[in-house]
């Protein structure tokens, strides 16, 4: 019994599950893909009223999804969160995929990774978005233990479960939608989950190879970018102010930019 007990107190940390991979049909759909958000709840407001004025002149279904990174960095991370779990818009649904900050909020809250290695990344303006001051929680614990219990605590359970929920790509055949990209020369089911939110230099450099329209963000530009076969979206929101999203119909593409 004892050493039953101590298991069920143990902190260990919960084992990462595999992301779901999502199989889509765009074909009828107007399609808005947003880049990262990175906290700029304002930014997304404003970016999802000129998705909806766009489309409301388009017919057929509307679908917005979202390539991930919605917390860290910017302002507002858990207003950003709170956003995505009620309702998309009015006539549009709405699909998120996960980023790797989301993935490294989600690895804290469940103990696979350290407060510093999150906080290297950006989590203080995250932290702060849900009234949790750091340096005032330093003076208070005098353990890291008791630090990271109080963090992990005052995190919402729904916003971890939507950090749980989110997948990890969508394929729509012509398209393909994940956070960073893939590998060009592995079959789709064999890339990673971790390649999918973070790779980059292997990506960009065998693009040539991509038999599928890749449209990613994961490395802020200046401005959305088609380079080949893929097309980047990520023009770093928590530093220009610009979000931008990229409009897929008719065969035809248009970017919209705060």
């Amino acid at each position: 019994m004892k050493s039953l007990l101590g298991f069920l107190r143990s902190d260990r940390p919960v084992p990462r599950v595999a992301r779901r991979r999502l199989s889509i049909d765009i074909a009828q759909s107007a399609v808005y893909v947003i880049g990262d958000v990175h906290g700029c709840y304002d930014q997304l407001l404003t970016l999802e009223g000129m998705i909806a004025e766009d489309a409301a002149a388009l017919p057929g279904a509307k679908l917005i999804i979202m390539l991930g990174d919605y917390i860290d960095r910017g302002p507002s991370s858990a207003q950003v969160i709170d956003h995505l779990i009620h309702r998309p818009p009015a006539g549009f649904q709405r699909i998120c995929l996960t980023g790797n900050h989301d993935m490294a909020m989600l690895d804290y809250l469940e103990k696979r990774l350290s407060l510093s290695e999150w906080w290297y990344m950006g989590a203080n303006p995250t932290l702060l978005s849900y009234g949790i001051d750091l340096e005032r929680l330093r003076m208070v614990h005098n353990s890291q233990q008791m630090l990271d219990d109080t963090i992990r605590s005052s995190i919402p359970q729904r916003h971890r479960q939507f950090l749980r929920s989110l997948p990890i790509l969508a394929d729509a055949g012509n398209f393909l939608f994940v956070h960073a990209g893939i590998r060009p020369s592995v079959p789709l089911k064999q890339q990673s989950d971790e390649d999918l939110v973070s790779i980059r230099s292997e990506f960009y450099d065998n693009a040539h190879l991509l038999r599928q329209w890749v449209v990613h963000g994961h490395t802020p530009i200046e401005n959305p970018r088609q380079e080949g076969r893929r097309f980047n979206i990520d023009t770093g929101a928590f530093h220009t102010g610009k979000l931008s999203a990229l409009r897929l119909w008719n065969k035809k593409g248009r970017v919209l930019s705060t």
